[in-house]
């Protein structure tokens, strides 16, 4: 296959080889207004596109080395893994990080939007190459959870609710009868209330969220495009709970979100989230991505498990990617770096540097 740079002109061709938001081509726009450089490719056969991926590189402190981050793209077989040694070579890479939207189980079998079928040790042993150093590892940092909940919107209402775990169902009913409303909203105003909620939910449960300017950032370039929304859960006129929803595709993602801790008895969370769902079936969607999860025995003690809980209660499945691997090209800074990144407060820099 023949390895060529993607060009503007080429957006609607590459967005449709493409299968996660985080690939899409408005996604890579918005790194880029971050000042984050974005390099796109697509591998072609016979002059057809049959593969089309994007990463971001960012420099690596003290070394004229980088460090390549591509998540959410296409399953590491041979042709990437020999377009990845290259791109990495010019691009003076230590190595490049991958996450391939590439499921590997989930509670009833693949998905319909994995980009491969094939079980993670065949791919991997495909891209594998024995005679060089340069070959996919294991990586000792995944920067998405290597779990999700994957909700089927082609179901009918009824249907969905009836696989809700009977909580769920309760507390959707709870906050309608307290008279919870729901809004979905594409201006300003609502983004600012968003942000409010979502850093008073960082500050309150202690996690290092984004900052301001990336919210802001991924919120006015995809909103032009049609692929973000806001949406709002009021109880007597006071905002509780705020998500931004993006869409691209066939599927519905919940990215970002924040809520008050006050008036917790209407369960504005739950019902959010149900109308959030009912937004993806009016799009005509066929997934809702809730964007992560924990494993299928996760630690009740864990503190995400709140949230792993609380997305259960919808019954999506449960779906476990392939997970994290690293293409090597420069052993000891790629050794230090990941040292480093086990360092408090040195890792939360790092993870900050690879995320923003």
């Amino acid at each position: 296959m023949n390895l060529r740079p993607i060009t503007t002109k080429q957006k609607f061709q590459y967005n449709k080889a493409v299968t996660h938001v985080i690939q899409s081509f408005e996604w890579g726009e918005f790194r880029k207004s971050l000042g984050i450089p974005v390099l796109r490719y697509g591998l072609y056969q016979n002059s057809k596109l049959v593969n089309a991926f994007q990463l971001t590189l960012r420099k690596i402190p003290f070394t004229n080395q980088c460090v390549g981050y591509l998540p959410k793209g296409p399953a590491p077989d041979k042709e990437f893994a020999e377009a990845l040694r290259k791109i990495g070579k010019e691009n003076k890479c230590a190595f490049i990080k991958i996450e391939p939207n590439v499921i590997l189980n989930d509670s009833e079998g693949s998905l319909a939007n994995a980009s491969t079928s094939e079980t993670s040790s065949e791919i991997l042993r495909n891209a594998q190459n024995d005679n060089t150093d340069t070959s996919f590892r294991k990586s000792p940092k995944p920067l998405f959870t290597k779990y999700n909940f994957v909700l089927d919107l082609t179901k009918s209402e009824a249907e969905l609710l009836k696989n809700m775990h009977p909580k769920t169902r309760y507390n959707i009913k709870v906050a309608q009868k307290h008279g919870v409303k729901v809004e979905i909203k594409t201006d300003n105003e609502a983004f600012k209330i968003y942000l409010k909620l979502y850093f008073e939910t960082t500050k309150r449960q202690g996690y290092h969220g984004h900052n301001q300017n990336y919210h802001r950032k991924v919120w006015e370039t995809l909103k032009k495009e049609g692929m973000a929304k806001i949406l709002i859960a009021s109880y007597k006129g006071e905002p509780l709970t705020a998500w931004m929803l993006l869409n691209f595709k066939d599927t519905l993602y919940y990215p970002y979100g924040g809520s008050s801790k006050t008036h917790p008895e209407v369960m504005a969370n739950n019902l959010a989230a149900w109308e959030a769902i009912k937004l993806g079936k009016k799009l005509d969607l066929k997934y809702f991505d809730m964007w992560g999860a924990l494993g299928p025995d996760a630690d009740l003690k864990d503190p995400w498990y709140g949230f792993h809980k609380f997305k259960m209660g919808y019954g999506g499945k449960l779906t476990e990617y392939i997970g994290t691997y690293d293409l090597i090209f420069n052993w000891p800074v790629y050794l230090a770096f990941t040292v480093i990144d086990r360092l408090t407060p040195i890792k939360i820099f790092l993870l900050k540097l690879l995320r923003k």
